[in-house]
């Protein structure tokens, strides 16, 4: 009888093991620490306070994710075209940086669920007499962060197809090219809208009209989730978008002062430990207060 069962036991396991073979049954282990890649050049999703701090919307996201599943957290600035492959050589093992979702970041990595859309905000100097068809099609340098959707959508429908632009200038970090744009360097900069409203509030520059690309942002990890990631981001993004939580952050970051990040991220920050709540009520009544 024992013979038996050991037997059976060994058939079983047998089994198993073939469908994982085959792809057809898969085990993902719970990850034990969220290693996120990040550009943090790109205010209100991400960037790096006076104090060194990361902040922004997504930033905060993945502290309250971290905290919510009993995760360690490491965050690495990295430039925006090389997250794919840091993401593919293990460097990190989640990427969080306003990406949008694509057919070709999918061909090499998988996507959590969408949980904020955009389209391209088409930006001049406050003192341009540029207008959106003027700004993108008037003889004039038009700049974007390499790597980017918007990069790829002026090579598409500028570039390549004969558009009257003068040229086009790409940039490592979103903030080097904004700097060109200020100091007459370029014309024109294109970078996602929440991205252009927040560099219009801290900088002399407008945004003379919107490209509607109406793109997803999502997180990517390694293509078949090895360390089981997704899920906890999935399930952890859907439960904060029925919290005060989210609406309070998405008021710290896109409604208030982003030049008070510093001074009020200092005053709150320790409130992610005890009470992420409380947390994100108190930053949001930072920002935006006068």
């Amino acid at each position: 009888m024992i013979k038996q069962s050991i037997k059976k036991a060994f058939s079983i396991l047998f089994i198993l093991i073939t469908l994982m073979a085959a792809g057809i049954l898969s085990v993902s282990a719970a990850p034990a620490k969220l290693v996120v890649g990040t550009s943090a050049d790109w205010p209100p999703f991400e960037w790096v306070d006076a104090n060194n701090n990361f902040v922004g919307f997504e930033m905060d996201l993945m502290k309250i994710i971290a905290k919510m599943q009993g995760l360690e957290l490491e965050i690495i600035d990295i430039g925006f075209d090389s997250l794919i492959p840091a993401l593919q050589s293990g460097k990190v093992n989640l990427l969080v940086a306003g990406m949008s979702l694509t057919e070709e970041r999918l061909a090499v990595a998988d996507a959590s669920n969408p949980y904020w859309s955009g389209n391209q905000g088409v930006m001049v100097r406050e003192d341009s007499d540029l207008n959106i068809a003027t700004a993108l099609a008037g003889g004039y340098t038009v700049g974007a962060q390499r790597g980017t959707t918007q990069a790829d959508w002026l090579e598409d429908n500028l570039v390549q197809k004969g558009v009257n632009i003068k040229s086009l200038e790409l940039y490592e970090t979103n903030d080097l090219g904004i700097l060109d744009l200020v100091n007459k360097r370029i014309e024109v900069f294109v970078a996602d809208t929440p991205a252009a409203e927040a560099f219009a509030k801290v900088n002399p520059i407008k945004i003379v009209g919107t490209i509607n690309t109406e793109e997803d942002y999502v997180c990517y990890v390694r293509k078949g989730d090895p360390e089981g990631i997704l899920p906890v981001i999935n399930d952890s993004l859907a439960k904060l978008q029925l919290t005060s939580i989210w609406n309070n952050l998405a008021n710290a970051y896109f409604v208030g002062d982003l030049n008070k990040i510093s001074e009020c991220y200092a005053k709150v920050s320790a409130m992610l430990e005890q009470d992420v709540e409380a947390y994100a009520e108190n930053l949001a009544k930072c920002m935006i207060d006068k």
